[in-house]
């Protein structure tokens, strides 16, 4: 499965949890740390822990190997590590502070195109 398919998936994991301000941006040719970021925040500890676990039953479900988890309950900010995508689960607040829509202000934002088209 190409990056562009499985930030899909997981985009839609997200959008079946309920996860607000689904983002995708798109990485390629600007930095070889990821093809593409998902951002998204939950209203509470409890929902961004049921996004995150959301997105690791789908990436469990396209057998992709190993990821990583980085982050707690409670701190705001949990991020899965696929490799060739990122997401971020955010608090409202924390997602605000740290910006990163306006941080990789260069990277396209393909989210809407692909939600619109569910």
């Amino acid at each position: 499965m190409n990056s562009r398919d499985k930030v899909m998936r997981l985009a839609e994991a997200c959008e079946d949890r309920k996860a607000k301000n689904v983002i995708i941006l798109d990485l390629t040719g600007l930095t070889l740390i990821a093809d593409y970021f998902l951002v998204c925040h939950g209203s509470s500890d409890v929902h961004i822990d049921a996004i995150t676990e959301g997105i690791e039953e789908s990436l469990k479900e396209l057998d992709d190997g190993e990821h990583r988890v980085e982050g707690t309950r409670g701190e705001g900010w949990i991020l899965v590590d696929c490799g060739d995508v990122i997401a971020h689960i955010f608090s409202a607040d924390d997602r605000e502070y740290y910006a990163l829509e306006r941080l990789w202000g260069d990277a396209e934002v393909v989210s809407d195109s692909i939600m619109a088209s569910k």
